[in-house]
């Protein structure tokens, strides 16, 4: 029966997901970050439909997906720094949300009853193909339950929602695997300066080589997705080691009966007796990459214990993947 509703919900057509949209639908589109669950931003019941099936809190607000970055200045956004238009043309299309105080387009129902709005040009070609043939604002935020781990396939996202999808209605539109494999970065652009809010395949030195700015990192001052301390997390409990405190963290974890331990490492990390291995990425973009599917492998493998080794590199998505292993640690925390 499942495989059965698996097929009705996915499709490779744009145009099916593109009517969908219209229709008052949800899809689930593939981006170059993760998958997200797509609705017309301005149809206040299809995206009540969204909150609905991810169990998502009223008052966190969405990321509106749009073509381009004309769309800006198309009532979605108003007051635009300069430096945020200089991000908009240098970063998009890519893995970049820009908070704006937002313009009528953008109700309630998508900025969680703030004044801001998260507005992002996805650069996956499917993605792009969906909002160019819908012509409008797509409110999407990942495709899974709220709390839990991205999708960044298709299969992914029919595990966590073809429950609450409906076939006929709505669509999983599948684009393949997500290159990047985290969810974008966040900056905060309704002050003087940039404010990141979530790091992502956007990094500091290029937001503030972009705007001739310092980056400003402190508490968001407005909500943004993705940031609360618990988030990304399996069921898996995920706990940050050093290299060399791998051995030592299984023989503990082993010892106090929270096993099945997997361990995420690059592969100069050996993996212990009485371990398994998830994946070994070379590098902060391959462990960006295979993070998600890894964490969905140690729960679909009954793994109670990951002891993940966070890259040693520092480029702009070694901050990221360690800001997503620290949440999916405090989340999946027994």
């Amino acid at each position: 029966m499942d495989d059965v509703r698996h097929a009705a919900l996915l499709t490779d057509d744009v145009d099916v997901a593109v009517r969908a949209l219209r229709s008052g639908g949800l899809v689930a589109i593939p981006t170059e970050t993760v998958y997200g669950l797509g609705a017309d931003a301005e149809n206040t019941a299809a995206v009540a439909r969204v909150y609905a099936a991810k169990g998502r809190p009223a008052d966190h607000p969405l990321i509106v997906h749009v073509a381009d970055a004309d769309a800006i200045d198309d009532g979605w956004a108003r007051e635009i720094p300069l430096w945020a238009r200089l991000l908009a043309a240098a970063c998009w299309p890519g893995p970049l949300t820009l908070v704006v105080r937002r313009g009528p387009r953008a109700g309630d129902h998508v900025t969680g009853g703030q004044d801001t709005v998260g507005l992002r040009v996805p650069s996956h070609p499917i993605a792009h193909a969906v909002l160019r043939g819908f012509g409008g604002g797509v409110a999407a935020p990942s495709a899974n339950r709220f709390g839990r781990v991205s999708p960044t396939d298709a299969a992914h996202v029919l595990d966590e929602l073809a429950d609450v999808l409906e076939p006929g209605r709505d669509v999983v539109l599948d684009g393949g695997e997500s290159h990047v494999g985290i969810e974008s970065t966040i900056v905060d652009c309704t002050g003087d300066a940039p404010r990141l809010l979530r790091p992502g395949g956007v990094g500091v030195e290029e937001i503030e080589a972009v705007t001739g700015l310092d980056v400003v990192d402190a508490g968001p001052a407005v909500r943004a997705p993705g940031t609360l301390a618990a988030h990304y997390a399996p069921t898996a409990e995920v706990l940050l080691v050093a290299s060399d405190e791998v051995a030592a963290a299984a023989v503990d974890a082993l010892a106090r009966g929270d096993g099945p331990v997997a361990v995420l490492a690059d592969a100069s990390v050996r993996t212990p007796d009485g371990a398994t291995r998830l994946a070994d990425p070379a590098g902060s973009i391959a462990y960006a990459r295979c993070l998600y599917s890894a964490l969905r492998q140690a729960d679909r493998d009954g793994v109670r214990t990951v002891l993940a080794v966070p890259p040693s590199d520092d480029g702009p998505l070694a901050a990221a993947v360690l800001d997503r292993l620290g949440r999916a640690a405090t989340g999946s925390a027994r």
